[in-house]
């Protein structure tokens, strides 16, 4: 149970920094570009796996 508050209180803290430094311009710009490779990351990993299942496909047969 301790372990858990410690990570209630982390997760917390966090959100708290990260609203705060969004507030500047900077801060926006770090957040939006952790957002945009984030996203590319996301992406890349779809069309891989789309790619690998219908390779997959392919070669069952259906």
């Amino acid at each position: 149970m301790k372990g858990f508050f410690w990570l209630a209180v982390g997760v917390v803290a966090g959100f708290f920094v990260a609203h705060r430094v969004n507030r500047t311009a900077q801060g926006r710009e770090f957040f939006d570009q952790v957002n945009s490779k984030a996203r590319a990351f996301g992406t890349a990993i779809a069309e891989g796996y789309h790619a690998r299942d219908a390779e997959l496909r392919e070669a069952s047969g259906k």
